[in-house]
């Protein structure tokens, strides 16, 4: 039996060199120092460095072999042979990102404009959930898909915006369910709210960009509106189906006025195209707003376009105090925001080409446009009006979901 102490001198040995070796340098490390004791070696190397016995003598069958010797001057700092390892799931297993992503999606919560996101059901959870459904993976194996999807598991948080509402979790679930019978229909889906308002001017954008060194783009002290250049109002629209966004770049006010033109002008420009057969719309919007769900103009204005373009437009509106969980949110607008990061918006017209330019490595397509309409405040729709609305409210919070239908002209 070898000397304890020889083991306590090739831990501290490998404690040492640890952090500089890769795969293929610890293995390599490990044979030369069993080899190097003689009998018993292996064992002493793997007790003290907690490397797997098969590992160690897989280093031995490298060193002893030529092929590897004269691989290893060929291809100097390679971990493993080319093609070597285990193959990544999601190769062998093509479904399994997207049955992962149909589990997290009701409960993803966060900050939308933020790279980070995070999910409430844990990766053991999620493992059994997906090995349900025919996928042979361990809770490891989500961990680092949820990774690579920009998710990670975090500690109990506060979720609470506001006054939490008895039934969010129901509408969550409502959408949900009317989004996939919508989309099995090929029916368009879309969600809609307006981004915040942008200073037109040489002022400051969070963010950076990369300048020549020592030359930082030199914009405003002070954000006081200019009043040539005023203020914008981006009010957008996101087609779930097609990963599609349109965005009127607005110059008056965020009125329901400016909301339902912008679903107009998506129609004429993309939805007539990409949905030549449709005959209802699903529109899935907060519940604050310009397109709040109390809005006597918003359900006005709808009713004028469902009976100018002859379809059915059901509304499904998010609780109050959750509107980060609009698709629109994460999907189109953090998009724009990572677009014009550190970029001074110093006319609309570069604000609506940044918009337009705005594209993701999953095929974002965002068209937008300068709407220079006047859309006033204050207009108020009588009784008499609001009455002849072709209006049906749903069994479940009516309030919340309901449908204007054409009306005959």
């Amino acid at each position: 039996m070898l000397d304890p102490k020889v083991e306590e001198t090739i831990q501290a040995k490998y404690e040492q060199l640890a952090p500089y070796l890769n795969e293929t340098g610890r293995r390599i490390w490990a044979a030369v120092e069993a080899l190097s004791l003689g009998h018993g070696g292996v064992t002493s190397v793997c007790r003290a460095t907690g490397l797997s016995r098969t590992t160690i003598h897989g280093g031995i069958d490298e060193l002893e072999s030529t092929e590897t010797a004269a691989y290893a001057l060929e291809e100097y700092g390679a971990v493993r042979r080319k093609g070597g390892g285990r193959k990544p799931v999601t190769e062998s297993d093509s479904t399994v990102l997207e049955d992962l992503e149909q589990l997290i999606d009701p409960a993803t919560r966060g900050d939308p404009e933020s790279s980070l996101r995070w999910s409430t059901k844990s990766t053991t959870q999620l493992a059994q959930e997906l090995q349900a459904k025919g996928h042979q993976v361990s809770q490891r194996t989500v961990c680092r898909l949820l990774w690579e999807m920009g998710y990670s598991l975090q500690s109990n948080r506060k979720t609470q915006e506001g006054k939490s509402h008895i039934d969010r979790d129901a509408q969550f679930e409502q959408i949900s369910q009317s989004v996939k019978q919508f989309q099995q229909r090929h029916q368009p889906v879309i969600s809609v709210d307006a981004k915040k308002k942008e200073l037109i001017g040489n002022y400051k954008q969070t963010g950076v960009e990369w300048e020549p060194k020592g030359e930082p783009t030199l914009v405003k002290t002070h954000d006081f509106v200019d009043k040539q250049l005023g203020k914008v109002i981006p009010y957008g629209l996101y087609d779930l189906s097609l990963n599609q966004g349109w965005v009127s770049v607005g110059i008056d006010h965020d009125t329901a006025q400016l909301a339902v033109a912008t679903i107009e002008q998506w129609w004429e420009q993309m939805g007539q195209a990409a949905y030549p057969s449709a005959t209802e719309l699903l529109i899935t919007a907060d519940c604050g707003g310009s397109n709040n769900y109390r809005t006597r103009l918003w359900k006005w204005e709808l009713q004028q376009l469902a009976t100018k373009l002859g379809l059915s437009l059901h509304v499904a509106h998010f609780p109050p105090g959750t509107s980060k969980w609009n698709k629109i949110e994460h999907r189109l607008f953090a998009q724009i925001t990572r677009n014009w990061r550190g970029r001074p918006l110093v006319s609309r017209e570069v604000v609506v080409n940044l918009i337009a330019n705005t594209t993701t490595t999953t095929g974002l397509n965002v068209k937008a446009a300068l709407d220079e309409g006047c859309y006033p405040t204050g207009i108020e729709i009588t009784d008499e009006q609001f009455d002849s609305i072709h209006l049906e409210k749903d069994d479940f919070h009516g309030e919340w979901n309901y449908k204007i239908l054409p009306q005959a002209i």
